[in-house]
């Protein structure tokens, strides 16, 4: 799944009140009708909600068929702690345990320093930053933090296996309070060995030499599976294996009750294509064989039809340094057929789009294959895709299915309208906007540019291309760079083609002003406004961060001798402008043609050279100047979603309907989530 990050977030920031936790309540929630689409937040946070419209209209079997994979979803949302650091779930869950039973003063500074670093625990799935990949640390000192695990229930603890509470909390304590220790999860830096100095738990005991020689043997070329997406490369007794993630391997607890509601969900599967795909994720959870992976992303291609729709499996790889390791997540849904049109639009000229594309010939493909196209209404997110969350999906991940099968393009229609809804209520644009003009045309067009790009992101970007014959995958010749290279090349097939008549002609476009909306919005974000996201003395390095510098910061100096793009200062504050338009676009050309050729060829240096170029270094003054900008707003640059939750209604062991309930707390839904799908033991 190649997800593109909600980006404007100075043309979409939003504010709400926080809904501190009481432990003893019962969890809050409202109704489809009352939902308020803002709630909860804390450091840089803020949490909200979205509706599953249409839910109510489902037949009895559909709503059995949602409920069976939401279970599932959520079943797996202890892996992706446990992936994120091998001391992931003993941190949840000494967590949970001092929140639910710390039994002194719960309205002191420190008890709010501590609910605030869990908050940012769980929303996070673990220590590191969800965006930034950095480590964090309370707020609340060490000293505290013993008094906490000394007041609470000392039962609630055993699961951690230590012979007192001392030896616990010392053993933690560099885990949680040492900044420096595991200090990122995600290192991408230049010459240095990347699995070494990443804290992510996909690798143990080995060097990124030694896992690089362990795949080699392993062929990348053709219909090649992606060897070691669903495993932790460990060295045993000096030599370097896999444990791999199924049914009776790494992973079994959570695994076993994935599949159990698998197996549930294809009594009621809406048909037979449906079936079949649900059928060969339970063969692959069972087998762990990457091949059958493969087999079940193609069958998972191939059902265009089904009304509920899941992702379930080990799917992304940015939080691997290398590339190759997939994240747990889960996406359940349901298709929502009046905002489907829009992209089915583009989905369906697919063809004309890669035509007409600035690449190499030889880089185009001559057939494009099954690019199908929907927005759906989310019905749960977990694990990777949770609490933040993508607002466009497409897959699967590996470009010969894609090339020989095709692919899914999908837009979260209910997640983006409840970001819209919460920034109509409460937003900033103008601190960033170069001019009244910028901001007059962001608001008449600023969310449809922003869709229309984020469309062709997923359907006509993430599809387009092909790599030449005998060139291996990408992980294995771009290495760490891949990701943020094929984020800019999706990116720019969507900037390119924004600026097309063809948009206009096939009626999903009113005028080219659209267009002008999101080269203002892109280049301000990319050059601008995503510096608020970062500390000062950092430089970038999340793959869709370094993606959009990349683009605008090439564009910017490729087109300094017309002037293309240019850096104003007014009242001692910097702004961009887009002074042309039309060599804008010819530029952003000229850079998908590069980066498809990087991709096609392999060109391991030259992709190098242009991340490092351009996607990484940050301007400090021009940071410290943003962050200062932004403080005075008050307003928070992350968000996430508090899930819904679906209740069966049951006649003994039968199930005669299902309802939606929309919690509000999010601290009380994390406690929920500890108690009833922790099946995993804090050791794997």
């Amino acid at each position: 799944m190649k997800k593109y990050i909600y980006t404007s977030l100075i043309f979409a920031t939003l504010l709400g009140a926080c809904n501190s936790s009481n432990n003893n309540a019962k969890p809050a929630m409202t109704n489809a009708d009352s939902i308020t689409f803002s709630n909860n937040e804390f450091a840089d946070l803020q949490l909200l909600q979205y509706k599953i419209d249409g839910f109510e209209n489902l037949s009895l079997n559909e709503k059995k068929l949602a409920y069976y994979l939401y279970q599932a979803a959520l079943s797996g949302r202890d892996m992706i702690y446990d992936q994120k650091d091998k001391n992931g779930l003993l941190i949840r869950k000494t967590l949970e345990n001092i929140y639910t039973t710390y039994s002194g003063d719960k309205k002191s500074v420190e008890w709010n320093q501590f609910q605030e670093y869990c908050g940012r625990f769980w929303f996070s799935n673990g220590n590191h930053h969800h965006y930034s990949n950095d480590k964090f640390v309370p707020k609340c000192s060490f000293e505290y933090f013993t008094d906490l695990i000394n007041k609470s229930d000392a039962k609630g603890f055993d699961m951690a296996g230590f012979p007192s509470l001392t030896e616990l909390n010392n053993y933690l304590k560099p885990y949680i309070f040492d900044a420096k220790f595991e200090a990122k999860l995600v290192d991408l830096t230049k010459d240095v060995d990347n699995v070494k100095a990443s804290s992510v738990n996909f690798y143990e005991g080995v060097t990124q030499a030694e896992v690089e020689e362990y795949y080699s043997k392993f062929s990348t070329k053709g219909n090649a599976p992606s060897w070691g997406l669903n495993s932790k490369t460990v060295k045993e007794n000096g030599k370097v294996t896999e444990r791999i993630w199924k049914m009776g391997g790494m992973y079994s607890g959570s695994i076993e009750k994935i599949v159990m509601w698998l197996e549930k969900a294809v009594t009621v599967a809406e048909n037979d294509k449906q079936k079949d795909a649900l059928e060969k994720l339970i063969k692959f959870y069972k087998s762990g064989d990457v091949k059958d992976f493969d087999e079940y992303c193609i069958a998972w291609v191939k059902d265009l039809d089904s009304k509920i729709d899941v992702v379930n499996g080990f799917i992304e790889v940015y939080m691997d340094p290398i590339g190759k390791k997939g994240s747990f997540e889960s996406v359940v849904s349901i298709k929502d057929e009046v905002a489907t049109k829009t992209i089915k639009a583009i989905a369906d000229n697919a063809q004309w789009f890669e035509d007409h594309s600035p690449l190499m010939p030889q880089h185009k493909k001559k057939q494009v294959k099954g690019i199908s196209a929907k927005a759906i209404t989310v019905i749960v997110e977990s694990g990777d895709g949770a609490p933040s969350t993508p607002i466009g999906i497409n897959l699967p991940n590996a470009d010969w299915i894609r090339s020989s099968h095709g692919s899914k393009s999908v837009s979260l229609a209910n997640i983006v309208h409840s970001y819209t809804e919460a920034s109509a209520k409460k937003g900033s644009y103008g601190e960033f906007a170069f001019s009244q003009e910028y901001i007059d045309l962001n608001k008449q067009y600023g969310s449809l540019a922003g869709d229309l790009h984020t469309d062709m992101h997923e359907c006509i970007g993430h599809a387009s291309g092909q790599i030449e014959p005998g060139v291996e995958t990408t992980d294995k010749t771009l290495k760490n760079y891949a990701s943020c290279l094929e984020e800019a090349r999706a990116d720019l097939v969507g900037l390119y083609f924004i600026m097309d008549q063809k948009l206009i002609d096939i009626g999903v476009m009113p005028s080219m002003d659209v267009a002008k909306c999101e080269y203002n919005n892109y280049i301000t974000n990319g050059l601008i406004s995503q510096l608020t996201r970062i500390e000062l003395g950092n430089n970038l390095e999340e793959a869709h961060m370094r993606n959009r510098q990349l683009v605008a910061k090439w564009a910017y100096e490729h087109g300094k001798k017309d002037n293309v793009i240019e850096f104003v200062k007014r009242d001692g504050k910097t702004y961009v402008k887009v002074n042309d338009y039309e060599k804008l676009r010819v530029l952003f050309g000229e850079l998908l043609k590069e980066i498809q050729r990087i991709k096609s060829q392999g060109d391991y240096k030259a992709g190098s050279e242009l991340v490092e170029g351009y996607g990484v270094i940050v301007d400090q003054e021009l940071l410290k100047e943003v962050k200062e900008r932004y403080a005075k707003l008050n307003l928070k640059p992350y968000r996430g979603f508090i899930q819904p939750r679906l209740v069966a209604v049951m006649d003994g062991e039968n199930i005669t309907d299902v309802k939606v309930e929309y919690p509000e707390n999010f601290f009380e839904q994390m406690i929920e989530y500890g108690k009833n799908y922790a099946f995993l033991p804090v050791k794997n």
